[in-house]
């Protein structure tokens, strides 16, 4: 049996689970179910790009066929056989690469938390900075963006804010916001002469990112018990401390277990704000726990860009060489004023390119 035909030997039961989801989401029973209609529609999405890889190669074998058979009636045809056979290497390698085990959470939306580091006030305003790159790399992608929650500086700068960045539709895995944007969490550096310096000297300065795959309100991945939060309510407060709220309509929410803090002020209502912050708190656990089982799993784990270590320092900005640099992939340019506008794809697709060449040799090394 050639390697083509036991690749789609392999994919059979794939395309057997695409059908009965297909037939699945036109079910009456389902499309009532608002829950099960969306993890429905995300698993089509990711059998459909298998189904899609399929019938190419399926298709390419056929031409192969088709051609040298009317090859050895008419020599003219020969002469398509070496393209025909070169789609057909490319449709088989597709299909591989689609196959190879992906990050379970590819497809889901991210909360995105962007916090000024070392450098005071002109880390601040690098954070405002990063803040509005990804956003504007997120409208180039179609994504919706919301603001969960933000603390200001007097000069424009934000010392956290934390986005939730999310697809507009049910996407396949490799499209998904999570696949993207998992990549750029750690610490960002920025290399230029800050608008507070008098002298003209060039300045490093440093800014955390944390991304988090965010979770649907119905999965039962996490259970979050009441005794095990602690929720206490402030006075919101705008740039330089100035109280903007004569209410205590703030909350903090301390998970016990863990101690991870998050606090909401955005949002006019105590409820509001509590609402949003056990949504962020909920995804920063459900990811701790995913890390957690990674980390155990060295071979997996070593298959990865992303690390656990937010220490990491992953990006360098450097602004009077208009470079940006990434220190995982190698990958370097200068353009970062257009990429500080949102043309991010390429930096980010450097991470992705080596991710799925470590997949595709740890998958490899599985395999002998």
């Amino acid at each position: 049996m050639s390697s083509y035909a036991t690749q789609l030997q392999a994919v059979a039961p794939l395309l057997e689970e695409y059908a009965q989801v297909e037939a699945a989401l036109a079910d009456p029973e389902v499309l009532a179910d608002l829950g099960q209609q969306r993890k429905l529609g995300k698993r089509f999405s990711e059998l459909s790009v298998i189904k899609k890889a399929a019938d190419s190669l399926v298709a390419a074998i056929e031409d192969v066929a088709a051609a040298k058979e009317m090859a050895a009636e008419d020599a003219s045809f020969a002469s398509e056989i070496p393209a025909l056979e070169e789609a057909l290497e490319a449709a088989h390698a597709r299909l591989v690469k689609i196959l190879i085990p992906r990050d379970p959470a590819d497809a889901d939306n991210v909360i995105l938390e962007i916090k000024a580091g070392e450098g005071g006030e002109e880390s601040a305003l690098f954070a405002a900075e990063l803040a509005r790159m990804y956003t504007r790399y997120a409208e180039t992608k179609g994504w919706r963006v919301k603001e969960l929650s933000s603390t200001y500086t007097g000069l424009g700068g934000v010392k956290e804010v934390s986005l939730s960045i999310a697809s507009k539709t049910d996407v396949a895995a490799e499209d998904g916001v999570w696949a993207h944007l998992k990549f750029e969490g750690g610490v960002h550096r920025v290399q230029r002469v800050p608008v507070t310096e008098s002298q003209g000297r060039i300045h490093t300065s440093a800014v955390g990112v944390l991304v988090t795959p965010e979770v649907e309100d119905d999965t039962d991945e996490l259970v979050i018990e009441p005794n095990d939060l602690r929720i206490d309510v402030f006075r919101s407060s705008g740039p330089g401390g100035q109280s903007v709220n004569t209410t205590d309509s703030a909350v903090r929410i301390t998970h016990l277990p863990t101690g991870v803090v998050v606090s909401m002020q955005n949002e006019k209502s105590q409820l509001q704000n509590k609402e949003a912050a056990l949504r962020v708190l909920r995804s920063r656990l459900i990811q701790m726990e995913r890390e957690k089982k990674e980390a155990e799993a060295s071979a997996m784990r070593a298959s990865q860009v992303r690390t656990v270590d937010r220490s990491e320092r992953i990006r360098t900005y450097n602004f009077p060489e208009n470079r940006i640099a990434d220190h995982r992939t190698g990958y370097k340019a200068y353009n970062l004023s257009t990429v500080l506008e949102g043309e991010l794809e390429p930096v980010i697709q450097s991470a992705i390119v080596l991710d799925e060449q470590r997949r595709m040799e740890a998958a490899g090394q599985g395999n002998q």
